[in-house]
């Protein structure tokens, strides 16, 4: 009677990881936000980016946009950064909020992720003061 039912519960079980690991990517930027590494978040950013940080907004290429990151990060050293919020209910579509700490004060962070080709490009980023 169990062994009709072991190759469902491995493809469950697939299907559950690999569901699982769609969802790290938000976490994934959380650590690169806390180690200011804006070299490798920008390699998630896709080719052009909806980019604010503190009240200025564009939409950038993306090795304007990594610059403009990297200049906040060279003004604002984080010491912290947490997920505070994660939309992943849509395979193609990620959203999330991080609650990035610095030197120089509290920052929310909203990235939203689009899938391309079976990986998520960073298609909006804004970052400004926590209230």
């Amino acid at each position: 009677m169990i062994r009709p039912l072991l190759p469902v519960l491995l493809i469950l079980t697939q299907i559950c990881s690999a569901m699982a690991f769609q969802g790290d990517i938000v976490d994934t930027l959380s650590a690169l936000f806390k180690s200011a590494n804006s070299k490798e978040i920008s390699k998630n950013f896709s080719s052009s980016v909806e980019l604010g940080v503190n009240q200025e907004e564009d939409v950038y290429p993306k090795a304007q946009a990594e610059q403009i990151l990297r200049e906040f990060f060279t003004k604002n050293q984080p010491l912290s950064s947490a997920v505070v919020h994660l939309i992943n209910t849509n395979p193609n579509y990620r959203f999330g909020i991080l609650a990035l700490n610095t030197k120089n004060g509290k920052f929310r962070v909203a990235v939203t992720l689009k899938k391309t080709s079976n990986t998520f490009f960073i298609t909006e980023l804004r970052i400004e003061p926590d209230k």
